[in-house]
């Protein structure tokens, strides 16, 4: 089992998302902001093997407007080489990547441009990959969509766009149970449709089910996972925020919750990624309580790597708040 986080780590000094206004668009922007985002994902990266975090979701924006139509640049020719070194990586370290598309990604939209607009970003998203020369266990995650007032028609229209997608993209492509439209049973009647794997959320289960125990919607989702084509099957974790909404996400790892979870997976293997607000801090403690419970490799005797670097005047730098972080298990 493999415990992550999503796109940023708190503590660092470094974004992998650096971008620029669309009206100020040069080729030149172009380069320098995804050279600095590489150069942040491939340190974040390092930092987490050091750690035993062996599940990174990236964010969508290292290639700013990486499908929009201003972005003529041949980006994947110029950055081939350092797409390969971090896809190396990632495969000599035995990493999980995957890529969470923004919610402007709508596959079962009634609008036909949405529609084509969504397929251009899970293309450039799926490219990255691609470039990385990873296989179909790297996942692109996304939900259901809209309702549009008639579930079935909104199920069925995801289903005839997902049969349009490239093959490249439908290798790739997860559905995840939402909190307010489309539960687990929805996600499943998909699968059946599609083939499509359900990326099962604990918490989204929580706030809207159809009375499926926690242990039988986890190995009803774990179901829909092809062993070699999908790997290992991902879920989201998370749980309620004490005071707050319902649905609103925990800000840090309660211990007991996640505790309580797992008694749920009865030998179930998930790799998981933590949706919780303070991120790398969250997921050290949850890898420790893994390791504690014989659910995850001991800690790696690696250095590591630091937080913060000597500034480069010419580095975008990021706005970070005070994390503490040790190494897991220590």
């Amino acid at each position: 089992m493999k415990i992550g986080y999503p796109c940023v780590n708190e503590a660092m000094d470094c974004s992998a998302a650096n971008t620029f206004r669309l009206a100020s668009y040069t080729d030149e922007r172009v380069v320098t902001a995804v050279t600095a985002n590489l150069t942040c994902l491939r340190r974040m990266l390092e930092w987490n093997v050091a750690q035993g975090l062996l599940f990174f979701r990236m964010g969508s924006g290292i290639v700013p407007f990486g499908s929009h139509p201003i972005n003529t640049f041949p980006w994947q020719m110029h950055f081939v080489a350092e797409f390969r070194a971090i896809g190396d990586y990632i495969k000599a370290n035995h990493l999980r990547v995957s890529f969470h598309p923004d919610q402007f990604v709508v596959l079962n939209s009634p609008s036909p441009d949405i529609v084509q607009r969504s397929i251009q970003e899970l293309i450039y998203q799926g490219s990255m990959l691609d470039l990385m020369g990873l296989d179909g266990t790297a996942k692109l995650q996304i939900h259901v969509g809209g309702l549009y007032g008639e579930r079935e028609l909104a199920i069925s229209r995801f289903a005839q766009v997902h049969a349009t997608l490239p093959d490249a993209v439908k290798a790739r492509l997860v559905v995840e149970n939402d909190d307010r439209l489309f539960p687990l049973r929805d996600c499943l009647h998909l699968h059946e449709l599609t083939g499509v794997p359900i990326l099962f959320d604990n918490f989204h289960h929580e706030c809207l089910n159809h009375g499926e125990p926690m242990a039988e919607a986890l190995r009803l989702a774990a179901g829909t996972w092809h062993p070699i084509a999908d790997g290992v099957p991902m879920m989201d974790y998370s749980s309620q925020a004490l005071g707050e909404r319902k649905g609103k996400h925990t800000d840090d790892l309660v211990d007991d919750s996640f505790r309580e979870f797992l008694t749920h997976l009865h030998g179930l293997d998930f790799d998981m990624m933590l949706e919780i607000k303070n991120k790398e801090a969250s997921a050290l403690r949850a890898v420790a309580i893994l390791r504690e419970l014989g659910l995850s490799a001991p800690a790696p005797n690696l250095p590591i790597p630091p937080l913060n670097l000597p500034r480069d005047p010419g580095t975008p730098t990021k706005r970070t708040k005070a994390v503490g972080v040790k190494k897991a298990g220590v």
